[in-house]
């Protein structure tokens, strides 16, 4: 069989860069992206433009040779907006938020199921999707779980619509995770005492969050397509 390949954005830290090289481990050509490019493999650019996603799209199939096996929905901002900004700050704030949470998720989901069905081939889309899109977020924070309540609602729509034709689609919803990007949500809410809210006593590390996607993008059954994994130590069970 020929090397699966994967292109994962929001790759050079954290959660994306663990996914990235679980999925090395295994075997897989990855093609990651970022802001800016780490690395010879990472495809640099900025999904506050909403031309990135099409330009990072025909990057990859370029440097894939033409054929992309599994697209990772990794890439996230998380910043505060509070609702005493002014109109056109919140406004910005959501608008920036919603684009790079979910819009590009979705722009290059798009590309990914044409991709598949246009070639008759299988394929495979894991979202990294958040615990906010269920239990919701802090006052805040609501473009971050609006944006992550929709790219679950848009995960769910994938699987439904294109399971039999070989597109299968999975998502994990996280809880706080040890990444520089929850370090400024952590203190700004208490730090040590969030944790309080936490039964397994601690966050999850982002190793184990990429040990669940790379098992959706490589291992899990094909009757698993449609599924959203918790991974927020019971801090919301459903």
């Amino acid at each position: 069989m020929s090397t699966l390949t994967a292109l994962v954005t929001g790759s050079s830290r954290g959660i994306g860069a663990a996914i990235a090289a679980q999925l090395r481990a295994r075997g897989v050509t990855v093609i990651g992206h970022a802001t800016r490019a780490v690395d010879a493999h990472t495809i640099a650019a900025d999904l506050t433009d909403p031309g990135a996603p099409a330009r990072i799209w025909a990057e990859a199939l370029e440097r894939s040779g033409g054929r992309i096996d599994l697209l990772v929905n990794n890439a996230g901002l998380f910043s505060p907006n509070p609702i005493a900004l002014s109109d056109i700050a919140w406004l910005d704030n959501w608008e920036d938020t919603l684009r790079i949470n979910l819009t590009a998720a979705a722009e290059l989901s798009r590309f990914a199921v044409k991709h598949w069905l246009d070639r008759g081939a299988a394929g495979r889309i894991v979202h990294i999707a958040s615990r906010a899109g269920y239990r919701g977020d802090s006052p805040d924070h609501w473009h971050y779980a609006a944006a992550k309540g929709g790219m679950i609602a848009m995960h769910k729509t994938i699987a439904r619509q294109y399971a039999a034709r070989g597109v299968m689609s999975y998502a994990i919803c996280p809880g706080f995770t040890d990444t520089s990007m929850a370090d400024d949500y952590l203190s700004s809410r208490g730090g040590a005492g969030l944790l309080a809210d936490i039964p397994l006593g601690r966050v999850a590390t982002p190793d184990e969050i990429a040990a669940i996607a790379t098992f959706c993008g490589l291992d899990a059954p094909e009757s698993m397509t449609g599924a959203v994994l918790d991974a927020n130590g019971a801090s919301y069970v459903r």
